[in-house]
């Protein structure tokens, strides 16, 4: 049927110039489909297809054609709404229905929301059986009928930021209770990510948290911003600082597991998408201080995320603040403010890039540049303050001794040779004094003297590259041997002499809970040093008792630092006690050094893994680990419950497992659970567990064979599958 209100030269024409008829469906036509009052209302609109017509028939409809309100256009059905003044159709009227029309209007397909709403129950059926296997009890359908009308699940558990954001696992969990009965209060739904949720009263405790002990490691957050504002500047700095703090959240420990997946994988997809916000730097700084737990080094991607961070800020320009708009494709005015978040978020950048070389072994990808030049008295943006510049001034010396003792051209492994080495030893002896002096006359925080503290020791690390010929070869010993105690005894036991502010990081062992990944990596080098130096020749020249003591302290403080128990730190303090208690089953090895016998200076403390900076120690000493004790089977990993006490060789096999309360670590709230989705790589997946196989195999693996580096040579690579337990969450069924 052709529409009266178009001229004829609008009309479709057929191949004999007449108009071909349109067809009426067998449902649009037959009364028993539909009802006797609405037979008139079933005859297609010719506004039905408005949103597919071309612009040019568009351009030629005539100002008087109607248009159908959105009700019935979504049912195809003829509508006699009338626009201006505006008078609902008599459809809407009768059906009572809400008689609107919008330009932007799309028809929703019923099959499509028919197949949505099934997929939701079937969801919510697993939910519920999900539900009923934790423990839970579900309500009697009318009772579940009654609440889902109740105000008070539809006010009370709603997401406060969007109501549309509220899924199938809210519904459900509105309509359980416990077993033990009672009334609670249901949670607010503050952020989501993925199936990851986060209440308002969590994500207030979690941000006060971060602020008050992860913070001061590395101020240049603003601590005045509330959590919307940091989740509308970049998503992914907002779940980094909620997973920073989750690290020890005492209300919920497997909120960190459970955040995890979800983090990762919204990390690579910001990662993939080319950052272009510098508040995406400022959440790749947060994630390589304080990276996710993982249970081996080739999961690790800090020393990547660091790459990807340095290359991130100089691509968007933070290293130019002054030129910004040089990397802009929009022009940048920067007040005061905006540039100096921006020096500070640099000279930030270039402190963590530091802290990854440093405690990776590896080359540093920093830029120190006129931006971040020493300024004496400067008040201005670009000065940082005392805690950064302090901290600043440290990293820089950091990256002279690696690149001066470990960037040498003419050694394949980079090594500088022992007279250029020692002679730049002295060199970087008395610029360490000065640094230090110019440091501590600022009153800084202990945690800035701790970092002074770590590059103390990381210059002395360089002592186990000399042979004993070297001139002074016992006496830089003698200065690793201090360096080494001076930094164990400072974060084990912090200082007296500390400004009254910040006497709170010296408290409730703050330092260790707290680290970041830098200073356990510190920690774990200066226990494998005690070790080396304790069975030595050189345990003759220092005080043995006083050594073993520390030793044993700093087995502790690495298992305190671990955020997971069998994490990559709770496995490296294992592997230390190990090789200590098996060094005393040695027969070629005397562990006490007898007063009478002058000890005979060797080149037994000389590493065979030399490419690894001043962190060639532990990979050294993990090799030696692999080769001499777990090889033969003498050693395993297999300490989830019961870590192995130093000196418990005393009563037994190297392989004891005897658990001394006085040596075991301390209740930090390490979750028993490591059920990190799979998707992660963070901590190894679940495999087979147990110890089978003849001495010198690993779970069926002959050691002969078996390759001790993997294609990044890094450590703690493929030794054990463990079983670990996973709880899903409710919606996981």
């Amino acid at each position: 049927m052709e529409s009266p209100e178009l001229p004829a030269s609008m009309r479709s024409h057929g191949t004999n110039g007449g108009a071909p008829k349109r067809k009426r469906s067998i449902m649009e036509s037959s009364p028993g489909s539909i009802g006797h009052h609405d037979l008139h209302d079933h005859h297609e609109h010719d506004d039905d297809h408005d949103d597919d017509a071309s612009p040019e028939t568009k351009a030629r409809r005539l100002p008087g054609v109607k248009r159908a309100c959105n009700e019935c256009r979504q049912q195809k059905l003829r509508c006699d709404v009338i626009q201006e003044p505006f008078q609902s159709c008599s459809r809407c009227n009768r059906l009572k229905l809400e008689c609107k029309i919008e330009s932007n209007f799309k028809r929703i397909g019923k099959r499509s929301k028919h197949a949505e709403m099934e997929r939701e129950i079937e969801k919510l059926r697993r939910a519920v059986m999900s539900a009923k296997s934790q423990g839970f009890v579900v309500e009697e359908e009318e009772d579940i009928h009654s609440q889902l009308q109740s105000p008070v699940v539809n006010s009370q558990y709603s997401h406060t930021r969007n109501p549309s954001l509220m899924g199938s696992d809210e519904a459900v969990s509105s309509l359980l209770h416990l077993k033990r009965g009672g009334s609670y209060n249901l949670p607010r739904i503050a952020r989501e990510l993925e199936d990851f949720r986060i209440t308002e009263d969590d994500e207030i405790q979690l941000f006060r948290e971060y602020f008050d002990c992860y913070h001061p490691f590395l101020p240049f957050l603003n601590s005045t911003q509330t959590p919307d504002q940091y989740y509308q500047q970049n998503p992914l700095l907002y779940w980094s600082i909620i997973s920073v703090a989750s690290r020890r959240f005492a209300r919920d420990q497997t909120f960190l597991t459970k955040l995890s997946g979800p983090l990762t994988r919204l990390l690579w997809q910001t990662v993939g998408d080319v950052p272009q916000s510098y508040y995406a730097v400022k959440a790749l700084c947060l994630l390589c201080t304080w990276p996710l737990p993982t249970s081996t080094s080739s999961s690790d991607p800090t020393h990547i995320l660091g790459g990807v961070m340095m290359k991130t800020a100089t691509g968007i320009g933070l290293h130019r603040p002054n030129h910004i708009n040089d990397f802009s494709r929009f022009p940048v005015e920067l007040n005061k403010d905006g540039l100096h978040d921006r020096i500070m978020t640099w000279a930030v950048c270039n402190i963590v890039a530091q802290t990854i070389g440093t405690g990776y072994g590896q080359p540093a990808s920093t830029l120190y540049d006129w931006t971040l030049a020493i300024r004496p008295g400067d008040s201005g943006p670009f000065s940082l303050g005392t805690e950064l510049e302090a901290r600043l001034q440290v990293e820089r010396f950091c990256d002279k001794v690696s690149k001066e003792m470990y960037s040498n051209a003419s050694d394949p492994r980079g090594v500088a040779g022992d007279e250029h080495r020692a002679m730049l030893m002295r060199v970087y002896r008395r610029e360490f004094s000065e640094l230090q002096a110019s440091v501590l006359s600022q009153n800084v925080s202990p945690i800035v003297q701790l970092h002074l503290k770590a590059a103390g020791l990381h210059l002395r690390l360089a002592g186990f590259f000399d042979s004993s010929a070297t001139p002074g070869y016992v006496d830089d010993l003698m200065g690793l041997w201090r360096a080494t105690t001076s930094f164990l005894d400072y974060i084990l036991d912090g200082d007296n002499e500390c400004p009254e502010q910040f006497l709170y990081q010296l408290q409730d062992q703050f330092l260790l809970r707290y680290a970041t990944n830098y200073l356990q990596q510190m920690l774990v080098a200066g226990g494998f040093a005690l070790l080396k130096l304790l069975r030595s020749f050189f345990a003759k020249s220092i005080d043995f008792n006083r050594g073993r003591d520390l030793f044993h302290r700093t087995i502790r403080a690495i298992r305190t630092t671990s955020v997971m128990q069998n994490d990559l730190n709770w496995r490296l303090a294992e592997l230390m006690v190990q090789i200590w208690n098996g060094a005393r089953l040695e027969g070629t090895i005397q562990p006490y050094p007898r007063e009478d016998v002058d000890p005979t200076i060797d080149d037994s403390l000389q590493l065979k893994v030399r490419c690894r900076h001043s962190m060639s120690l532990v990979f050294d000493s993990i090799w030696h680990w692999r080769e001499e004790y777990q090889a033969r089977g003498r050693g395993t990993l297999d300490a989830l419950k019961q870590p192995t006490n130093p000196d418990s060789a005393n009563e037994s096999s190297a392989s004891s497992t005897h658990l001394d309360t006085t040596l075991a670590p301390p209740s930090h709230g390490l979750p028993s659970n490591l059920g990190l989705a799979a998707s992660n790589g963070a901590l190894t997946p679940s495999g087979g567990s147990g110890l089978g196989g003849p001495p010198g195999s690993l779970i069926g693996i002959n050691y002969d064979s078996y390759d001790v580096w993997d294609p990044q040579h890094w450590m703690l690579d493929g030794l054990l599958d463990f079983n670990y337990t996973f709880v899903p969450p409710i919606e996981g069924a």
